[in-house]
């Protein structure tokens, strides 16, 4: 099944995970050891690194997040035709190392169908799911017309995975040094950008999301580009927590509201003036709401 590494032996340290074909997984640990577990999903770009923005909050009420890196991101390999179900797999294959038998799932962003999609699909271990300015199932059409165009449409319409890449390498550059150029964003996410903490951490967080160039960004587009075939919304059992910012201005709030009409354990959360990036600081409070 494979084997757990640290590299550094520190506690929220990273590791690597190795799959049986050879592909090494890479995770980061947050928040309480031994605390309530949690599965979390990261966006488009993103990576592992994700949840440090919160790992204060996590350790303060008992949670012990493990982040996952989808292949092509920060320390996993790539794995080019990866299918969404591959990157489940990848995902549950953490968890039976940790030794976890039931958790809960976070998904950000383009993380909101992998976490929803555990649900589904192991429905007899995953306890609750946090979507926090999460996609729905692509083929929604206005949802999926919605998506900006140079960064999401675009690599979804290109006709083979070479011309994606160049699409998206286009737009991001390489290192991701165009980033920040890419998504208009909302005055509560440009306000983020005023906090030292913060700006130190997307650093970090860039680099790692382009450990590997734009491959691992350009393999997420193609894997949801044909929408949730890979699972039902209806087999999910648990409750479901959909956090969404009104003023989010990369993944429009009707992409929860018809989430909602297709998951019967949902429950909107619509948060009035804020984005997609200053919607995070509600998922703590709302994983505890799911546990208590």
């Amino acid at each position: 099944m494979g084997q757990v590494t640290n590299t550094d032996g520190a506690w929220n340290s990273d590791a690597t995970f190795t799959r049986p074909d050879g592909r090494k997984v890479g995770i980061a640990e947050f928040g309480l050891r031994g605390g309530t577990p949690v599965l979390w999903c990261h966006g488009a770009p993103g990576s592992r690194l994700e949840p440090s923005r919160i790992r204060n909050d996590a350790l303060a009420a008992g949670f012990h997040i493990v982040a996952v890196d989808r292949p092509g991101y920060g320390l996993s390999t790539p794995q080019p035709g990866r299918t969404m179900r591959d990157s489940i797999d990848d995902g549950l294959a953490v968890v039976d190392a940790m030794g976890w038998e039931r958790f809960y799932t976070v998904g950000f962003s383009t993380g909101g169908a992998y976490a929803l999609a555990l649900a589904a699909l192991f429905p007899q271990r995953v306890l609750g799911v946090v979507a926090c300015g999460a996609m729905t199932d692509t083929r929604y059409r206005p949802a999926r017309d919605s998506m900006v165009a140079s960064a999401v449409r675009a690599v979804w319409d290109a006709p083979d995975r070479a011309a994606a890449l160049k699409i998206a390498t286009d737009l991001f550059g390489a290192d991701g040094s165009k980033l920040l150029e890419v998504w208009p964003l909302a005055p509560a996410d440009m306000a983020l950008f005023q906090d030292p903490n913060f700006l130190a951490g997307v650093s970090a967080a860039i680099a790692s999301q382009f450990s590997w160039g734009v491959q691992g960004y350009t393999d997420d587009r193609i894997a949801d580009r044909e929408g949730w075939t890979c699972f039902d919304p209806a087999n999910i059992a648990c409750p479901v927590a959909l956090l969404h910012g009104t003023a989010d201005t990369i993944v429009g709030v009707m992409h929860a509201q018809h989430t909602a009409e297709i998951v019967s354990t949902a429950k909107l959360q619509i948060v009035e003036g804020l984005g997609h990036l200053s919607t995070f600081s509600r998922i703590v409070p709302a994983l505890s709401e799911l546990r208590s």
